[in-house]
């Protein structure tokens, strides 16, 4: 059901009288008599008197104008609820300093492991670049460090999920908040993924398959939670577990802290593979090494190819008084109807004050 804009049918029957004034004004517009008018005829008109119509007709349409905006068109602030296929999908994503390793490429340029990984994920959900995109899942974002932070929550929001990725940062190396706690991030982006889909009504509607992507370039050295503890989490609720380990193979370059400042110095990449494709295997999903954004981006697009259920869908359309507030139509901005009739009616008493001016 798309937004609807109402009018009050009944004050539209008002809108004749636009018409009837602008034929009131044509037939008030002041004459001359002329004995002949042959040479009047033979000079012909000029571009002011062929447009002397035109401050009639601005009045007219001010007049019809106002009376729209009295009709008070307005777009309807109303839900819609569709079922459509879908998979509920968790993106946990390693933030850790060593996410800052310049071993990935985007757009033929060298980049950090983050920045590739925000690129690839971006086409993933939106789809492009040989991705379909996820645009009837619910999607979710949940990062971590030392410790692990829900960045958005489930949501088919993915214009403004992709916009808190996009401003994630790593953690600073050295500082406080660096670390790898695989074990929080997985059994938090668990949590919100139960949240989320045991909470959406009736039985036949609740989301099936429910998905949760992990995607590291360390290993486990934080947290509370063991992350085998947080695989069994993921298995009891019915979440299958998919890990990405992100890093080249042998050394990668690594921002490091030095007595002269970050230096970037090549350091030997260590994933736990093992830990990682046990967690997964544990919830019947399927562990992946990510070397390069070619092999980052062939593993989105097989998670891409995952089954799909039936997923409720809610949007919220804002509702506008169409006479008092702005709209976009084709992308295009369009404004209030109220400052359309101003605008005209400034205009048509700036030109029936100069060029179209008439005698009274």
């Amino acid at each position: 059901m798309n937004s609807l804009s109402v009018l009050e049918p009944l004050l539209l029957l008002l809108l004749p009288l636009a018409a009837l004034g602008f034929w009131r004004l044509w037939r008030r517009r002041p004459t001359l008599r002329f004995s002949a008018v042959t040479r009047v005829r033979a000079a012909g008109a000029g571009p002011a008197a062929t447009l002397r119509w035109l401050p009639f007709a601005l009045r007219a349409a001010v007049l019809a104008l106002l009376v729209l905006c009295v009709a008070r068109p307005v777009r309807l602030n109303e839900q819609t609820r569709t079922l459509t296929e879908g998979v509920a999908i968790q993106l946990v994503v390693d933030r850790s300093s060593s996410m800052l390793a310049m071993d990935f490429q985007a757009k033929g340029r060298a980049v950090d492991r983050l920045t590739a990984l925000k690129d690839v994920v971006d086409r993933f959900v939106q789809g492009g670049g040989g991705l379909a995109g996820r645009g009837d899942d619910l999607v979710g974002l949940v990062t971590f460090a030392r410790h692990a932070d829900s960045i958005s929550p489930m949501t088919l929001d993915h214009e403004w999920l992709l916009a808190a990725l996009q401003d994630l940062s790593p953690a600073e190396p050295g500082s406080g908040e660096d670390g790898t706690a695989i074990g929080d991030g997985v059994a938090l982006g668990a949590e919100k993924l139960r949240d989320a889909t045991e909470q959406r009504g009736d039985e036949s509607r609740r989301i099936k398959s429910k998905v949760l992507v992990l995607l590291t370039d360390g290993e486990n050295n934080a947290g509370d939670i063991e992350p085998m503890t947080a695989a069994e989490l993921c298995k009891s609720l019915g979440i299958k577990l998919y890990t990405i380990g992100m890093g080249t193979r042998g050394l990668a370059p690594m921002p490091v802290k030095t007595p002269f400042g970050m230096q970037m110095i090549r350091q030997p990449v260590t994933i736990d593979e093992d830990l990682l494709r046990t967690m997964a295997e544990v919830t019947g999903g399927r562990y992946f090494r990510a070397t390069d954004s070619t092999s980052l981006e062939g593993i989105y697009a097989r998670i891409d190819a995952m089954e799909k259920t039936l997923t409720e869908q809610k949007r919220t359309v804002q509702a506008k008084d169409l006479a008092v507030e702005g709209v976009r139509v084709g992308g295009l901005p369009v404004p209030a109807l109220i400052s359309v009739a101003l605008v005209m009616l400034a205009v048509e008493l700036l030109l029936g004050s100069t060029k179209w001016r008439t005698l009274p």
